[in-house]
């Protein structure tokens, strides 16, 4: 580490001086720099192109974390402690999360509906908890309005839509998409807070009518709908605050763009990932006699 530091300083100080107040010989840093790159060194030179590849292919939106899911989805062996030092090291990061909580104002739940989630946000199979909200996006002519639907089982967006005002349809529609995937007509949890558009009379009719059971959060608690707060955080992170959108019609495409190109096929990848682990560890071994 020291002459690694003193390698990147020697244009700027004397090597004589720098060797001397970190009470290392000059002898052993020149034997250092003339040294053959080690295995490792090697090894992390070509995970550091790898690193930059996905980086790049993430619009530069991506952190250690999720690189290094992404390159062991890959079949690359690395850890995200090597990753987030190598990135460090060059100067590459991610967008961070903003810590930004804002009190929302408190709706009445409907008569006889209850949080059926409690905060649990897993699902064994696909289309049996949808979680749903709505977001804002800043555009130079105005709001333009997000209403999604997603799958807790895979974390994919399978409903959504987008409108220039916030209102029941908006939310319908959103409902409605997610509803036309759907392969069989099982009950499905589906989870809000309690906005006036799920709270409403027509809502609540067309949940009933399409056998989904209405689940909603506790008062002023966003904690309860994290799944969707959580995917808005990333949507804002990685896309709409990097940009800044002329038209309403400018901002659907590119939401659009980041939900089906972006989202939607690293989180079927990741479940796919899953399963065929889960399938590995599951699967009997073969006694050889």
């Amino acid at each position: 580490m020291k002459f690694r530091m003193i390698d990147r300083c020697r244009d700027t100080f004397s090597v004589r001086m720098m060797c001397r107040n970190l009470k290392v010989s000059r002898a052993g840093y020149y034997d250092w720099r003339s040294r053959e790159p080690s295995k490792r060194d090697l090894a992390n030179v070509q995970l550091l192109k790898q690193i930059e590849d996905v980086h790049a292919q993430s619009d530069g939106v991506m952190g250690a974390p999720r690189i290094c899911e992404e390159l062991q989805y890959q079949g690359i062996r690395c850890g995200e402690n090597r990753v987030a030092r190598l990135m460090r090291r060059n100067d590459l990061q991610g967008i961070p999360q903003k810590r930004r909580w804002k009190k929302k104002a408190v709706g009445h739940r409907p008569v006889g509906i209850r949080n059926q989630l409690e905060r649990n946000f897993k699902a064994a199979q696909a289309n049996t908890k949808w979680v749903t909200d709505i977001t804002y996006i800043r555009t130079a002519e105005h709001w333009l309005y997000l209403c999604v639907v997603i799958d807790l089982h895979s974390g994919v967006v399978v409903g959504w839509s987008m409108s220039h005002r916030q209102t029941r349809d908006l939310v319908i529609q959103a409902v409605l998409m997610a509803l036309w995937q759907r392969t069989d007509n099982m009950p499905v949890i589906l989870h809000s807070d309690r906005g006036c558009q799920f709270t409403s009379e027509e809502y609540q009719r067309f949940l009933k009518g399409h056998n989904l059971v209405c689940s909603m959060s506790a008062v002023g608690s966003c904690a309860d709908n994290a799944a969707a707060e959580g995917f808005f955080g990333l949507l804002k992170r990685e896309r709409v605050h990097r940009r800044r959108y002329l038209t309403r019609a400018e901002a659907r495409a590119d939401i659009f763009d980041y939900i089906e190109r972006f989202h939607n096929p690293r989180r079927r990848r990741k479940l796919e990932a899953k399963n065929q682990k889960k399938l590995l560890l599951t699967k009997p071994s073969v006694e050889t006699g």
